[in-house]
């Protein structure tokens, strides 16, 4: 799979929110520095440094200083490793510098609910990882941001308010559909400016057609990730389909890229264009998607 030089000129100057590099807990296909060295190389504005376990501000700092020109973006991921729900680590990372926060991703309920239907041999990296904290008492209780009740629970409302006076990018995470009907709600309730509905279209959200819309037209953006797409979790056709029914006004693309066995994470963005040209969508409809949403999220202007 190669992307054409239409494709790397449609993605020029693009931030791509949603990568996962070293230094990490797990094997990574590259690290900050050089990723960064790799974007300027290609033309690309930036990067969202993702880590399921650590802030990532700090980092994000370190690589604007070594390689000017670059945009690295800091964020947090409300997993147990941070607190899980826990408003004084948003209110840190934010200190900090982060643009984005995500909600709970591997240590949420719907998550973890997945993967035990899973074979072993089926599950990723970071799920081993937590079975092994799992096995020695280390792990708390997966995360659900509902009470019995059905309701958000108070934590999550907190976080939701120390968010929106940071004026942070908050995305949604591996939470189950009601959760991420009730986040974005609350999110927009609490004056968050810019809400993401995490990957709608990955087997652990799955959400419909009708629900995207529904949350789109609310003023949430959805993500459009390569990996699971390029990787077969998710058959290229229903993205195209959704795309088409939902429309591209809301909808962004990013890569999810980092892991050793999948394309090198500076070539993601400019892949996924190649896909959606092939499929019969505009270069207008791609830039939109690839370029314009994008810097919108991470602060910029084109």
């Amino acid at each position: 799979m190669r992307a054409t030089e239409r494709a790397w000129a449609l993605v020029q100057g693009a931030f791509d929110l949603h990568v996962h590099v070293g230094p990490d807990l797990l094997p990574r296909k590259t690290d900050d520095l050089s990723l960064a060295q790799r974007f300027r190389e290609r033309g690309l504005k930036g990067f969202v440094l993702k880590s399921h376990f650590a802030p990532t501000a700090e980092r994000a700092q370190m690589v604007r200083m070594a390689v000017p020109g670059v945009e690295a973006l800091g964020a947090l991921v409300l997993n147990h490793g941070v607190g899980g729900l826990n408003p004084v680590a948003v209110e840190m990372a934010a200190r900090a510098g982060a643009r984005f926060l995500w909600f709970p991703t591997v240590d949420a309920a719907n998550e973890v609910a997945h993967l035990h239907r899973l074979p072993p041999e089926k599950r990723p990296q970071w799920a081993r990882l937590m079975e092994g904290l799992r096995e020695e008492g280390l792990l708390p209780p997966p995360i659900s941001v509902l009470d019995g009740q059905g309701r958000l629970r108070g934590e999550a409302r907190a976080v939701l308010k120390v968010a929106a006076r940071h004026g942070l990018v908050v995305a949604t995470g591996h939470l189950s559909r009601e959760e991420i009907v009730k986040v974005v709600e609350a999110a927009l309730e609490e004056g968050v400016r810019h809400v993401v509905v995490t990957h709608p279209d990955y087997p652990t959200q799955d959400l419909s057609p009708a629900d995207q819309r529904h949350l789109a037209d609310q003023g949430a953006h959805l993500e459009r990730c390569f990996v699971p797409f390029y990787t077969g979790k998710v058959p290229w056709e229903r993205l195209f389909a959704v795309l088409r029914e939902v429309g591209v006004e809301r909808s962004f693309l990013s890569t999810d890229l980092g892991q050793p066995q999948n394309p090198p994470v500076e070539e993601g963005l400019a892949l996924f264009a190649e896909k959606l040209l092939e499929a019969g969508f505009s270069e207008e409809e791609v830039h939109h998607m690839a370029v314009a949403v994008p810097t919108l999220l991470a602060g910029g202007r084109e």
